[in-house]
């Protein structure tokens, strides 16, 4: 008999999350002395930013016509696609892998406890069930890509921006071959600018952003020359590409079937209400983000303590400047911890890690150790993409907001109007964040449909206020779906304990 359970691995401090945040922790934890496991999804270290390439090649193009991409061995330094974020991730596989840490990779976790002050933690592998206890937990989860649903988002070949970025970097190819980039923040420079080094077509930026918005950014950017410098980089890779650039729009309806046709765009006003005529771009991919949430299943699911703050992507848990939570032993870093982006995350990384070594524990509070420079530049970038409740307010009735349980707009707003006034009450009436994302992607869109019903509102104090009321759906196992089968593995029905009955 296989009961499908593992034998716990003990270690000091286990870290969820190899980005840059939770690698560091890691390495930082090991330093000070700490037997040390870091688990993630991924097969290798260095998330989102620092991806390693999947392939030795690119996969086949989809259209059957000749591939006009160069060879990927070719120089795209300066893209989305390699370069210094390439460098900077083999820097840090090799520094985890002298590290002392046990790698868990290709692990997807699918329950975290507190127990007797201690940490379980219960996965799925490529070699079976694992199962850690560690004294001190670290979670550098990252964060969720966040779209503001519009007419025909789910049609296919719309793609987020983060998914993107991952077609760039690990499989070096592009989402079609003519793309149109929208949304806000420094991603749609550096997608773009990624697309054009693989070979592919960019049709336009959609920006929602104006350009006094990023004036306005200026100085912060100046604060990270290195950071700035990147940014020219993609900026005069689009130039040089030709790519019309549209300021302060955003997408409107994608059109099509079975694969995407053309994209309708039009402008908007600061808060991002639709105001004025649009025109369709012909294109087959779209590459669409509204900025990132913090990855909270975790901290939500052992209850610490969360606040809201629109500015740094929305709900993350308080946290002092070693990233302790609330929870003692619970430990965060990164961009779960509120965005900031990656150098920021690698300061916290450092701070958290060695704090859980040493068992420390800070108490509330917030700011996770960023460092200064670092805060500034990505609570810069972090404003850019914060959620514009206008543009929010303007999704109809009829467009899909949970994809996993296909809840529109309308019927989050039903719901409101039946006496739904938080999140998990919402939950109840219409199954929102029910599927096996289990929010992840919906939540942050659907709490803010809901404050703008309940208070009529659009400006961002107030909503605030009524996010903090509404709250965040209860965290729940399983964090990620996993095969039932991996985790009660084979048994037979007589070999199940069964007490004796009762007495009557």
């Amino acid at each position: 008999m296989s009961d499908g359970t593992a034998r716990p691995l003990h270690v000091d401090v286990a870290v969820v999350g190899a980005g840059p945040a939770g690698a560091t922790a890691a390495i930082a934890a090991c330093a000070a002395g700490a037997r040390v496991v870091v688990v993630d999804e991924a097969d290798a270290a260095g998330g989102q930013i620092w991806r390693r390439p999947a392939l030795p090649r690119p996969v086949p193009a989809l259209d059957p016509r000749p591939d006009p991409r160069p060879d990927p061995g070719a120089s795209t330094a300066g893209a989305a696609g390699a370069g210094p974020d390439r460098r900077r991730g083999d820097a840090l596989r090799e520094a985890l892998a002298s590290s002392g840490a046990v790698p868990l990779l290709g692990v997807r976790l699918w329950s975290v406890l507190a127990i007797g002050g201690r940490f379980r933690l219960d996965g799925v592998g490529g070699d079976g069930p694992v199962s850690i206890d560690a004294a001190r937990l670290v979670v550098a989860t990252g964060t969720s890509e966040r779209v503001v649903p519009f007419a025909g988002w789910t049609t296919p070949g719309v793609v987020g921006l983060a998914a993107t970025t991952i077609l760039l970097k690990a499989f070096d190819t592009a989402p079609g071959r003519r793309t149109l980039v929208a949304g806000a923040g420094p991603l749609l420079a550096a997608v773009a600018a990624g697309i054009i080094a693989h070979g592919g077509t960019v049709a336009g930026i959609v920006d929602l952003n104006g350009r006094a918005d990023w004036v306005r950014a200026l100085p912060a950017l100046a604060r990270q020359p290195a950071l700035a410098l990147k940014g020219a980089g993609w900026l005069a890779a689009v130039r040089r590409a030709g790519v019309p650039v549209w300021h302060r729009h955003a997408v409107r309806r994608a059109h099509g079937g079975k694969v995407l046709e053309a994209v309708e765009v039009g402008p908007v006003d600061p808060g991002g209400r639709p105001c004025g005529p649009t025109r369709a771009i012909a294109v087959d991919a779209l590459a669409i983000g509204n900025g990132l949430s913090p990855g909270t299943e975790i901290t939500r699911l052992l209850r610490a303590e969360h606040t809201f703050d629109r500015a740094r992507g929305g709900w993350h848990a308080v946290a002092g400047p070693s990233g302790a939570t609330t929870i003692p032993g619970l430990y965060v870093a990164g961009d779960c911890a509120g965005v900031l982006g990656a150098e920021a995350a690698v300061r916290s990384g450092a701070a958290a890690g060695a704090a859980a070594a040493g068992g420390g524990h800070g108490g509330g509070g917030r700011g996770g150790g960023a460092g200064p420079r670092g805060r500034s530049v990505g609570a810069a970038m972090s404003r850019l993409t914060a959620l514009r409740p206008a543009q929010v307010a303007a999704i109809a009735d009829e467009t899909v907001v949970c994809r996993c349980e296909d809840v529109t707009a309308g019927a989050i707003r039903t719901a409101v109007d039946a006496g739904a006034h938080d999140l998990n009450q919402m939950k109840h009436f219409n199954r929102c964040g029910m599927g096996p994302c289990q929010g992840r992607m919906c939540s942050d869109i659907a709490g803010e449909v809901m404050a703008i019903r309940l208070t009529g509102a659009t400006d961002p104090a107030t909503l605030d206020r009524a996010r903090t009321r509404i709250g965040q759906l209860t965290g729940r196992v399983p964090l990620r779906p996993v095969p039932l089968g991996q985790i009660i593995g084979s048994f037979d029905y007589d070999d199940i304990p069964v007490p004796p009955p009762a007495p009557l």
